[in-house]
Parts: structure tokens; sequence; C-alpha cells
């Protein structure tokens, strides 16, 4: 595969996207015609509760139709404050039942990350669209048992980079394919936080705690959306100021990525500092976002004339109200299952590395 393939997918997704919308005739009329999409938010942890049911409210094109959910009290809650029907409340057990349902369309997995493969085809088999947060899955087998679920089933996978589907983000993107300042010399991308906690999921490995599984994937995947290119090789280093907490997964993890046109990338994730930022420094100028992923917003600024200062009211609904479209109007969605995969091809690479003290190449 030609490594500019990746991105050029995008730009075509996009393209498709903005033609469809340019055509009355087709996509306006199937939504006069269509009822918004029907979502249902499997695990209502702090993402589902403060993040995505607010941010349902605010799509134009999907609707909080149904939950799953193992805690009864969480149920009760949740059926007052958004009035879902009591057919429409499931738990764990019951999951399945979801096939029948016709008020569901997309199951949105937002589990920890031990449980997307099999919640992810659970839902496909159901005949449900999935949309599922990342990290992806834990492994490459994992993630390609999704998308083979999905294709057989004939419903849509889509993966939780919601930075995809953010402007200035987009404008990155375009600058890797258009190279109006030549080509990437160096990526420099950081994602962190100060996680106080001690025994969370994000702590523990069976359940796929770990910097590098939660922030990580915000600066690999930049550094991937970035060049334009998948890396070719890695190498990796995990670091722990706590130890006595940090017993089976990373705290701080730094990686280096090289790229085929000789791009580099210099990341970093943490559950130990605070850090967001994308730097690029190009043969002839540079572009920069910091914050890169936050949720409050992303800004930024280029060395030359293009403007890194979109604004966007929630990016959460965006991202819905996009894959929404993608099922309404049956075409590719932004970030489908195989955006995830290669993201934890090279995951699992920082992990041997890291665990080898080796470069390993991809």
């Amino acid at each position: 595969m030609n490594h500019h393939s990746s991105r050029r997918e995008f730009l075509q997704v996009t393209a498709l996207a903005a033609g469809a919308l340019a055509l009355p005739s087709f996509s306006i009329s199937r939504r006069r015609n269509q009822e918004k999409i029907g979502v249902a938010l499997v695990g209502l942890g702090y993402y589902s509760t403060q993040v995505l049911a607010p941010a349902l409210q605010l799509t134009e094109h999907c609707r909080l139709a149904g939950i799953v959910t193992g805690t009864p009290a969480k149920a009760e809650r949740w059926k007052e404050q958004y009035g879902i029907p009591e057919k429409n409340i499931y738990n764990y057990e019951t999951f399945d039942e979801i096939a029948d349902n016709p008020d569901i369309d997309v199951i949105y997995i937002v589990l920890p990350p031990s449980m997307h493969a099999e919640y992810s085809i659970r839902a496909a088999q159901a005949g449900k669209h999935v949309w599922c947060e990342k990290p992806m899955a834990l492994t490459v087998k994992e993630c390609q048992s999704m998308i083979d679920a999905a294709d057989k089933a004939g419903v849509k996978l889509s993966i939780g980079y919601r930075m995809h589907h953010e402007p200035n983000t987009q404008r990155i993107m375009q600058i890797a394919e258009e190279k109006p300042f030549g080509p990437i010399r160096l990526v420099t991308a950081s994602a962190g936080y100060y996680d106080g906690r001690s025994d969370h999921w994000k702590q523990k490995k069976e359940m796929g705690g770990g910097a590098m599984y939660d922030m990580g994937v915000y600066p690999l995947n930049a550094a991937r959306y970035t060049t334009g290119e998948e890396p070719i090789s890695v190498m990796a280093q995990h670091f722990t100021n706590r130890p006595e907490i940090y017993t089976e997964v990373d705290e701080t993890t730094l990686f280096q990525l090289e790229f085929p046109s000789a791009a580099a990338a210099q990341c970093a994730t943490s559950f130990g500092m605070s850090m967001n930022f994308l730097k690029v420094i190009y043969a002839e100028g540079r572009a920069e976002l910091e914050p890169f992923s936050a949720y409050s917003g992303v800004k930024g600024a280029t060395s030359g004339d293009i403007t890194l200062d979109a604004t966007l009211d929630n990016q959460q609904a965006r991202q819905m109200d996009d894959d929404a479209l993608a099922i309404i109007n049956n075409q590719p969605v932004l970030v489908p299952g195989e955006v995830g995969l290669r993201d934890i091809r090279v995951v699992e690479a920082v992990y041997k590395s890291a665990r080898t003290g080796k470069k390993v190449t991809l």
C-alpha cells in the first residue's frame, strides 16, 4: 500500500460527504422522510454520562434511543432524565435482544478496552451499526475480528476518533497532502493528564489500562494523520513516578516513530502529567495545535497564511452527526475500523519495544 493511501482515503471520504450535502435532491429529501438515527450507549461511565449523552441532545441527525447498563439505579436515572422507554433499556444479559428493537440503529460501545471487541462483534451480529470508542481494541487480532463481523453483517463500523471530525485537525491533514511548506521533517505530539486514582480500570492490565492505550493513541494517531504516512519503526520507553500504583501498566510512555519519507515523530503520553500539543516542522515552515485534542476546543497557527482557528461548538456532536449521515446516505464513515487497527498495530510494537529495549520494525 502506498503510504499516502490512508490520507487520500480520508480526503476522498470528506469530498464525498461534502458532495452529498450539496445535493438536496438526495440527502435533504432523505432526511425529511426519515427519523433521526437511534443510538444506544453501552456503558454509562463518565464519557457517556458527562459527554456523549449531552452531545446527543445537540445533534441534528441522531438521538439517544437506548442504554445498556449493569446498574439498575443508573437505568432509572437515565430513564427519567432522557425519557428513554423501558423497552429500550438493556443490561448485559439481555444485550443481544437489541436485535429485535427497530428504535435502535447504532450501538455505541463505551466500555473498558478489553470489552470493545466482544460487544462490537455482538452489536454487529445483532444487525446494528457500531460506533466504538478508542482504543479500538487490545490487539490487532481483535480489531480484525471486529472489522470482519461488521463486514459479514453488512453494517458500518466507526471508531471514535473525534479529532478527525474537527476542522483545524482536518486542515493539518490537508497540509500533509498538499505540502504547501514542503516535506515534513519532525512531528512532536503529547497527550496526558494527572490521574489521582489508584484502583480504576485504567490501572488494570486485564481491562486494557495503561497510558499508551488510553491517551497514547492521540499522539500516535496525530503523527499518522499529520504525515499522511504509516510508521516503519518504533522505539519506546516506559516510566513511572508511582510504582506502588502502576504495577501492571504504564504511567508514562515515550515513543519515537520513523516514516517512509524520513519524517520522524517524538511522542509522549502519561497519567502522571498534563500535556496536550501537536507541533510540526516542515522543510519550509511549521504548524502547531495547542491544545490539539481537548474537549474545550482546538487552536493553532502556522508560519504561513494558513489559519488554524476554526471553532466547533461540540466535537462529539459533530462526530456523531457525521457518522449518522454516513449511515443515512450509505457512504463510507470518516474513521473506519482499519484506522483503529493501524494504531493498535503500532501500540503493540510500542509495548514490545519498551519491553525489549530494542527498535521494532513495522
